[in-house]
C-alpha cells in the first residue's frame, strides 16, 4: 500500500479500497470542488398512485431494490443497542448469497456484533462508520478484508453530499410510518426522538426503505423523514428493543474523582467569563459531561442568567434546564433517553436539527462555529494537544468518532479527562491515533491541574489569578508518569487496517493491526 505523510506527519494511503485518497492538509486548506452529488431522477409513474408503498417484508423490499453483490447499505443507529433491523439486513443478504457488501452505519452499538460471521465469510466487506466493542476488535486484529473508515457524524454526511460515499440501499427504522414513508421516532414502542442520522441518507440514496413496527394512517405526522424520498414500507413486528434504545450512559456520574473534574470545568467557565448570559454550550451523554451541565445549572441560578441554547443529544438534565427556563432552546441532534424523546414531541423550543445543520463542513456554514463552550472527551491526549477517541492505550480500535471532531469548532473545547486509567497515563508524548489537531483544543481539565493551550492567550490571562490550578500539559505528563509510571507503546505491526477520516474528507490518521 502507498503511503504519503499528510500535514501533521502521520502516514496515510494514497488509496484505500480502490479509491483515491487525499492526505489531511492541515485545519480549513482543503477546499473541495464540484457539484453536491444527487441521486438519479425518479418518476410517479414509477410508484403507485394511491401512494401505498408497503411491502409483505424487508427481504422483499431489499429484493425489490435490486440487492446484489458490492452494494453499499446504509442503517442508522438511533435504535442504539436496541437495534434489531441492522443484523436482519445481513442475514437476508446471507441467505440470498449476495457478498462483498460495503455496510455503511451511522454508528454500531454491541448487539452488532452478529455481524461478525458475515464479515469471515465475505458477505460484508468492511465497515465504513464506528466499530464498537467486538466489531472493532474483529477490525484492529486485521480481520475484515476491505479497509475499514471512520468518519464523524458531519464527515459522514460529507461524504454522502459530495458522493464520495454513494448509498445503494438506504434501510431507515422508524418507531413511527406511514405506507407512503413519512417517518418519524416520537410516537410507538420503539420511540428514539431524531431521525437527522438518517436524513442525509434518504435525501441522496439509490433506493430508500422504511421500516416500523407502528404503521400509522397517511399522514405521518410530523414527518422527520419525507415520504417522497422513499421507495419502500415494510412493517415488522419489533424494530428496537425498547430497554435498549435509550442510552444507558446517561446517568450523573457518582465518582468523586469525575465530579471534581466537572466542577473544575464548571469553575474554569465561570471564572473565563464563558459563562455569561446568552451564552451556549453543548455537553455530552457520559456521566462526567452531565455532571458539568449540572453544576452549569447552579451558577446560572446563583447569577440569575440564562442559556440562549444548548447544543445536544438531549436527555433529562438538559430537559429540565429547559422546562425551568435556564436554557432557551435546545438545539436536538439526537435523543438520550425518555424525558428527551418527550420533551421533543412535546416543546416547540426543542428543536429538532441534523449533520447537515449542526455539522457538515461542507456547507455554507453550520451551529458549530456558534457553540461557546464544547465538553468532550479522549482516551488519550499528548503534550501538543492532539486528541485520539478511537483506540485505547493497546491500541485496540473499540469507539466511534460521533460528532467529537464537528465540535472542535466550537468557541472553547474543553476535555474533563482523568489523569490516568487503570493506572495508565492519559497524557503521552503522541497519541496512538490522532482524531482531533490540537490547534482546535483549548483546555484539559484533570483531576490534578488544568492544562491551557499555549494558543488561547485570552484564557491563560483570564484564569491566571484564580484559585483554579492552573499547570502546563508537559507538568501534567510527568505527574502522571511519577503516579504510574511511563505507559509502554502499544504493539502494532505496519498493516494499515483502518483510516480516520478528517471533518473535510481528508485522511489525518492510519489505524495499524494489533500484533498478536
Amino acid at each position: 500500500m502507498e503511503t504519503i505523510k499528510n500535514a501533521i506527519g502521520r502516514l496515510v494511503p494514497t488509496e484505500i479500497n480502490g479509491e483515491k485518497q487525499i492526505p489531511f492538509q492541515g485545519v480549513g486548506k482543503y477546499k473541495p470542488e464540484g457539484f453536491i452529488h444527487a441521486p438519479k431522477i425518479s418518476s410517479n409513474v414509477d410508484f403507485p398512485l394511491d401512494g401505498n408503498k408497503k411491502v409483505a417484508s424487508l427481504k422483499d423490499a431489499l429484493i425489490k431494490a435490486g440487492l446484489k453483490d458490492g452494494m453499499t447499505i446504509s442503517t442508522h443507529h438511533h435504535f442504539r443497542n436496541g437495534d434489531l433491523i441492522a443484523n436482519q439486513i445481513f442475514d437476508i443478504a446471507k441467505e440470498l448469497g449476495v457478498k462483498n457488501l460495503r455496510w455503511f452505519p451511522s454508528a454500531s452499538f454491541p448487539c452488532h456484533e452478529h455481524l461478525i460471521q458475515y464479515l469471515e465469510d465475505g458477505t460484508i466487506n468492511r465497515i465504513e462508520g464506528s466499530m464498537n466493542g467486538a466489531l472493532g476488535r474483529f477490525c484492529s486484529e486485521g480481520k475484515m478484508k476491505g479497509i475499514a473508515v471512520l468518519r464523524s457524524h458531519g464527515g459522514r454526511y460529507q461524504a454522502v453530499q459530495d458522493g464520495e460515499v454513494k448509498i445503494d440501499i438506504a434501510v431507515i427504522g422508524a418507531a413511527c410510518a406511514d405506507s407512503f414513508g413519512n417517518a418519524n421516532g416520537l410516537y410507538g414502542q420503539s420511540a428514539s426522538g431524531l431521525l437527522g442520522f438518517a436524513l442525509a441518507d434518504s435525501e441522496y440514496a439509490k433506493k430508500v426503505i422504511v421500516v416500523t413496527d407502528n404503521m400509522v394512517a397517511f399522514p405521518c405526522i410530523p414527518w422527520q423523514i419525507q415520504g417522497n424520498h422513499v421507495d419502500f414500507t415494510v412493517e415488522m413486528d419489533k424494530v428496537g428493543i425498547p430497554e435498549q434504545i435509550v442510552s444507558g450512559t446517561t446517568e450523573i456520574t457518582k465518582s468523586p474523582d469525575r465530579l471534581l473534574l466537572a466542577e473544575m470545568t464548571a469553575q474554569f467557565c465561570d471564572v473565563t467569563g464563558i459563562i455569561k448570559d446568552g451564552f451556549s454550550f453543548q455537553t455530552g451523554a457520559g456521566g462526567t459531561s452531565l455532571s458539568v451541565s449540572e453544576y452549569f445549572g447552579e451558577i446560572m441560578r446563583e447569577r440569575g442568567i440564562k442559556a440562549r441554547f444548548a447544543r445536544g443529544g438531549s436527555n433529562k438534565y438538559l430537559v429540565k434546564m429547559l422546562e425551568e427556563g435556564l436554557i432557551e432552546y435546545i438545539l436536538d441532534g439526537q435523543t438520550f433517553d425518555l424525558d428527551g424523546v418527550r420533551s421533543m414531541a412535546e416543546n416547540k423550543n426543542h428543536v429538532w436539527t441534523s449533520p447537515f445543520t449542526s455539522y457538515n463542513y461542507h456547507s455554507k456554514g453550520n451551529f458549530a462555529g456558534i457553540v461557546d463552550v464544547v465538553i468532550l472527551g479522549a482516551t488519550e491526549v499528548d503534550v501538543n494537544f492532539n486528541a485520539n477517541v478511537v483506540t485505547h492505550s493497546d491500541g485496540y480500535l473499540l469507539h466511534g468518532i460521533g460528532g467529537w471532531q464537528n465540535c472542535l469548532f466550537s468557541k472553547t473545547v474543553i476535555l474533563p479527562i482523568p489523569l490516568f486509567r487503570d493506572r495508565i497515563p492519559v497524557i503521552i508524548d503522541e497519541v496512538t491515533t490522532i482524531c482531533g489537531p490540537g490547534e482546535l483544543i483549548d483546555v484539559i481539565v484533570t483531576e490534578r491541574g488544568i492544562a491551557i493551550n499555549p494558543l488561547r492567550t485570552d484564557l491563560i490571562e483570564k484564569a491566571k489569578n484564580s484559585n483554579l490550578p492552573i499547570k502546563t500539559i508537559h507538568e501534567l505528563k510527568e505527574e502522571a508518569e511519577k503516579i504510574c509510571g511511563v505507559p509502554k507503546k502499544p504493539e502494532l505491526t505496519d498493516e494499515i487496517i483502518a483510516v480516520i477520516k478528517w471533518v473535510d474528507g481528508t485522511i489525518i490518521d492510519s489505524v495499524y493491526k494489533v500484533k498478536q
